[in-house]
């Protein structure tokens, strides 16, 4: 009997997750039959089989993850496989794997995600889908996304409903035509057994000795090409895991990609501006610059991606309109947007983009700006339908979850803003600072103080977190995002401002700093004219804090009229947590601090 076992440990396979099986127990198998698909960190591995044979048994079912050496499966000679296996390992194998049944897993959707969330099901059990249909969207780390049917068939069975979270490669639902069979599977499991290691041939040709590559991530479901923005790095740099070494335009935004692997850089073959497949190679690590160059003339410098040629800008072609977003903004990426102000492109005059939707992206910016055309007539705006994005529709369910599950109240409080106002423009004399900076630093210590702000429900439990994690309100092109600042309550003002800039920075390119830690949010609109507005809590937050716009007023103190300058605050609290006496003594302190700014210091 010969054991099928996960190929030995590499530099782009440390495990792998059983996607699917080709071949069923009981069936012949030749030398160099496809056998099953793996799911490895980078890239997705078909394991042949490596002699003639009968696969007598499945080790492991769909949705198993395994480490290198861990056995697969086992083959045994054609015509002796009934007689070496035992009825009962014949049997288990066939429970494990039936015919028909193919499982439907939670994809790797993102370059960090561990699991995802069941947002909502867009078919239902016995329905018959194709490729490429969308059968859920799932809640990742960073976004909501769309994942489609790599297979066509009946759906069987869900395994996992709305609200649940589910590990990557995890099984959601199966294909069969038949229940019964979907039963016997969840019924059977893999057979148990331990293995010696055996060497398989897998996928793709081995890297030399000392020579790592460094590819192209697939942060995002869709995802098939990355455009480099930027390197971190520089070639004969030393890495360690976890930097960030380059930064990649995906379809849907800006990301910091970071290395899973140390070593030194030897060569950059991916520069800025190029554009580069999934799972591509754009660098490479050794501590021999000879073995890099040997490596590259071994694969006649193919492993070197060429730049995709950016879209010509012909002044006779057609163009399809811009996308636009629900505020009239042509729909472009951050990087896109950043080179267009740069080369003084007009985006809505670009057209169509290659993304998602017609997002516009690097690659479709042109390399300067068109001749200026005269002028069109004003002309009344067209009525239309178009589906909600991804975004817009993650925003609207957890807003409606909010408002539903949520028993809302609101108090509102205005303060003088004399003394905060003074206080910011001689903070802002020493470095760069904002109005809202000041709040945060007031609220973070309001936080600290009342208990039932840094709490949340859980089930029957409130669980109440050590910091004041606060949530900052981003308004975007296509919704609102909330990266999160930990531990505000011990962040001096200049701490708070500089690490504010860089998370709001990071969000707008598409990275959300410590998405869901959130205990409150300040949701400001103060720079709009807006004077007073109340939110819509961010679950699970217990409350969130809407501030409106300094502005000048009539004001009485001690019977005597004056103007002075005010901002109003208004409070909206998860009264499940925290009652009407601590949310008035909370806005109470808040004011107080503001008016006292200078013992924050």
């Amino acid at each position: 009997m010969h054991t099928i076992t996960l190929p030995q440990p590499s530099a782009s396979l440390t495990d792998a997750t059983v996607v699917r099986w080709f071949k069923q127990a009981g069936q012949t198998v030749a030398a160099g039959d496809v056998l099953v698909e793996l799911q490895a960190q980078r890239d997705l591995i078909h394991v042949q089989a490596e002699c003639d044979g009968v696969l007598a048994e499945i080790l492991a079912r769909p949705g198993t993850t395994l480490r290198p050496g861990e056995a697969l499966a086992r083959i045994g000679a054609a015509g002796e496989a009934a007689a070496d296996a035992a009825p009962a390992v014949i049997a288990a194998a066939a429970a494990a794997q039936p015919d028909g049944v193919v499982a439907v897993i939670m994809p790797k959707a993102g370059n960090t995600m561990e699991e995802g969330t069941i947002i909502s099901w867009r078919i239902k059990e016995g329905d018959t889908i194709a490729v490429g249909d969308v059968l859920f969207e799932v809640e990742t780390d960073k976004a909501a996304v769309e994942v489609e049917a790599t297979d066509a068939g009946r759906v069987a069975r869900f395994v996992a409903r709305e609200g649940e979270i589910v590990p990557v490669f995890g099984p959601v639902a199966y294909l069969a035509q038949d229940d019964a069979a979907v039963d016997a599977y969840l019924q059977g499991g893999p057979a148990a057994a331990a293995a010696a290691p055996a060497p398989v041939a897998a996928a793709a040709a081995p890297v030399p000795d000392g020579v790592v590559p460094v590819i192209m991530p697939k942060a995002g479901n869709t995802m098939e090409e990355g455009t480099i923005i930027s390197w971190r790095i520089k070639e004969g740099d030393t890495i360690a895991v976890g930097d960030v070494l380059f930064e990649v335009e995906t379809d849907k935004a800006a990301v910091e990609v970071e290395a899973t692997d140390a070593g030194r850089l030897a060569r950059i073959v991916a520069r800025e501006g190029e554009i580069v497949p999934v799972f591509g190679p754009v660098a490479y690590l050794a501590e021999d610059d000879a073995a890099v160059d040997a490596y590259l003339a071994a694969q006649g410098s193919a492993a070197a991606p060429a730049a995709a040629p950016a879209p010509a800008a012909a002044a006779a072609v057609t163009r399809t309109p811009a996308a636009v977003t629900a505020g009239g903004r042509a729909k472009a990426s951050p990087a896109a947007r950043k080179l267009a102000a740069a080369r003084g492109i007009d985006l809505s005059a670009v057209g169509a983009g290659s993304g998602p939707g017609g997002r516009i992206l690097t690659a479709d910016v042109p390399a300067q700006a068109p001749a200026a055309a005269p002028r069109p007539a004003a002309v009344a705006g067209k009525a239309g339908r178009a589906p909600m994005s991804s975004m817009r529709r993650a925003i609207a369910l957890n807003l409606q979850a909010s408002k539903q599950t949520i028993p809302h109240f609101y108090m509102e409080i205005t303060a003088g803003a004399d003394a905060m106002m003074d206080f910011y423009r001689a903070e802002k004399a020493r470095y760069k600072c904002s109005v809202n900076d000041v709040v945060v630093l007031a609220v973070s210590r309001a936080i600290a103080e009342f208990p039932a702000f840094r709490s949340r429900i859980d089930g029957n439990d409130v669980i109440t977190h050590a910091n004041a994690n606060i949530g900052i309100a981003v308004g975007m092109d296509e919704g609102l995002v909330v990266p999160v600042l930990a531990a505000a309550e011990r962040l001096s003002l200049e701490q708070i401002a500089a690490e504010t800039r860089r998370i709001v920075e990071a969000a707008r390119g598409g990275k959300i700093a410590n998405m869901g830690r959130g205990v409150f949010t300040i949701s400001n609109m103060g720079m709009f004219g807006i004077h007073r507005f109340s939110a819509i809590i961010n679950p699970p937050e217990s409350g969130i804090l809407a501030v409106g716009a300094v502005r000048e007023d009539v004001v009485v103190t001690d019977g005597a009229i004056k103007a002075a300058k005010v901002m109003t605050m208004t409070l909206s609290c998860d009264h499940r947590v925290v009652d009407g006496l601590v949310a008035a003594q909370f806005l109470g302190r808040v004011r107080e601090l503001l008016g006292q700014p200078e013992r924050m210091a």
